[in-house]
């Protein structure tokens, strides 16, 4: 019988999903090259013939993450309605982190810096938010600058899906809780030509 495969693809997923676990679940120092290998029922040799050790291991899961985020973000659907693209956004971030919850707790659990004012990469989850902000200022339904809006945007939605995650809030509390707490962020970047114009939309229901 063959020595089995170290660059097996399945051996590559099985070490990557326990390592995006381990990551989400436990101090960050407790991911050795053993204790992963270990969980994943590999050897420690696939971890460094497949990623060159633990940090290329770490990388790989952050870039499951960053890939898949920026993946759902960016099939959003836009509109000719700028306000509501940003909520369809917000949507879409509270859908994947609820689907991926150890990715989401990775990807904002230290592992990936969120900095909208810093250089944005190809595919980096922040680029949707910032595109669909820069359409929203353009078309005069957001008064305010760019990376500003984007941390406050992100700051209410990173609470509400954490806090959801985390088991805080049931169902139907999170459900109307998101709702309207996106809402009140968005309103209050509005322009007051757009908020007067939302608040009688409202009167007018």
């Amino acid at each position: 019988m063959g020595r089995p495969r170290t660059n097996d693809v399945v051996v590559k997923e099985r070490l990557v999903e326990c390592a995006t676990e381990m990551l989400a679940t436990r101090p960050r120092g407790s991911l050795t090259v053993r204790a992963v290998a270990a969980a994943a029922e590999a050897s420690t040799t696939a971890v460094y013939s497949l990623f060159g050790g633990k940090d290329g291991l770490i990388g790989a899961v952050r870039d499951r993450a960053v890939a898949g985020l920026f993946q759902d973000l960016s099939a959003a659907q836009t509109s000719a309605d700028p306000f509501a693209d940003l909520y369809a956004l917000a949507v879409a971030y509270r859908r994947w982190g609820r689907a991926h919850s150890h990715l989401y707790m990775v990807l904002f659990g230290g592992v990936q810096p969120f900095d909208p004012s810093g250089e944005i990469g190809a595919s980096d989850p922040v680029r949707p938010l910032l595109a669909a902000i820069d359409r929203a200022l353009a078309a005069s339904v957001l008064a305010g600058e760019a990376t500003s809006i984007a941390l406050s945007i992100w700051a209410t939605l990173h609470g509400m899906v954490t806090l959801e995650l985390a088991g805080a809030l049931d169902s139907a509390t999170a459900e109307a809780a998101f709702r309207s707490t996106i809402d009140a962020t968005l309103r209050g970047w509005a322009t007051p030509a757009v908020f007067r114009s939302l608040r009688q939309a409202e009167l007018t229901r």
